[in-house]
């Protein structure tokens, strides 16, 4: 398997004439110092030596510390660090580690929470510096302790319920994500949720919560550049609301901020195309991502990094945002 150095260093060398090679997460590390450039597209996401935006969008990897997530989990520490380092073997730009299931599920203390987390983060963040490290929490002492380990974002799925997290974000200089549930409780499912008369109606709501969040986070003192903007398709909403969201994203991405799509294996997908269980979603999946991509989103979460980079490369190949890995066909 091509390691994300060795993928970087071909793709620059046959970039097309006249085509930027794009920036992968080593080569972004390296471009921050006194000699990085300092224009910002509209969009873009920024955190340490991370670039990402609409055309040259980062893959996240979900790593579920935990016991009972819906598709993967990794039950201790060792498996979610190995879990981690594969996914960046495979070109994640991004880790997400989360210790609590997003649906309903046993209790799950923010001690317990923190003990699930921390060591993961720590051991990934000693063992690949480089690589930019989420949490996935919604409780702000859990965002805490996650910081301290070494996280740079906070994901934030539940839509500001603690609204002390912009402020730990800021203190840390770290990224969050703004996300939409519509109301919904943490840890709890959506159930006959209404935003008007048509599905369509969803997309002025969440656009609304999006915003509101965003503007808390920059009075906390979080740069546009690190706030993301996610429209969390499923939570608080049935699958027409959530294809809705997708079909319009371009509302997001024109927001001027970065948009995270959180849509691997999740039920949507499923019930859009008569797959019942997330092990049969990866199809349907990747025609979404490259739905996304194609229209703007510049981050993809996803349980298949690899996969999933290969919608990105080929999304980038074909509208020529990028260039092709390698280009020897017909040259030798």
């Amino acid at each position: 398997m091509r390691s994300a150095r060795e993928a970087e260093t071909v793709q620059a060398a046959h970039a097309p004439a006249g085509t930027a090679a794009p920036d992968l997460p080593q080569q972004r590390a390296v471009a921050d110092g006194p000699a990085a450039r300092t224009e910002q597209a509209p969009g873009e996401l920024r955190i340490g030596g991370l670039r990402a935006g609409p055309g040259r969008p980062v893959v996240m990897a979900v790593i579920n510390r935990s016991v009972d997530s819906f598709f993967e989990s990794a039950g201790n520490t060792d498996a979610a660090v190995r879990a981690a380092c594969r996914a960046h073997e495979e070109g994640a730009a991004i880790v997400d580690i989360g210790g609590v299931r997003a649906g309903r599920g046993p209790h799950v203390s923010t001690d317990e929470e923190i003990e699930r987390i921390c060591p993961v983060i720590e051991a990934v963040h000693a063992e690949l510096p480089e690589l930019v490290i989420s949490a996935d929490t919604y409780r702000a002492p859990a965002a805490r302790a996650a910081l301290a380990a070494g996280a740079r974002i906070l994901n934030d799925t539940w839509a500001g319920t603690d609204p002390e997290l912009p402020e730990v974000a800021a203190a840390a200089g770290a990224g969050i994500v703004c996300s939409h549930t519509g109301g919904l409780e943490p840890r709890t499912d959506a159930h006959r949720s209404r935003y008007g008369l048509l599905p369509e109606d969803v997309v002025a709501d969440a656009l609304g919560g999006v915003e509101a969040l965003a503007r808390a986070a920059r009075a906390a003192g979080v740069p546009q550049e690190r706030i993301i903007l996610d429209p969390t398709p499923d939570f608080g909403k049935n699958s027409l609301h959530s294809l809705a969201l997708l079909r319009r994203i371009r509302s997001f991405t024109d927001l001027g901020m970065p948009v995270m799509l959180a849509i691997s294996r999740k039920d949507f997908i499923g019930e859009a195309v008569g797959a019942d269980t997330p092990a049969d979603r990866l199809p349907a999946t990747l025609a979404a991502t490259a739905y996304a991509v194609e229209h703007g989103a510049s981050i993809i979460r996803a349980h298949d990094t690899a996969a999933t980079l290969q919608v990105v490369d080929m999304i980038g190949a074909i509208t020529g945002t990028t260039g092709p890995r390698r280009s020897v066909r017909g040259l030798r």
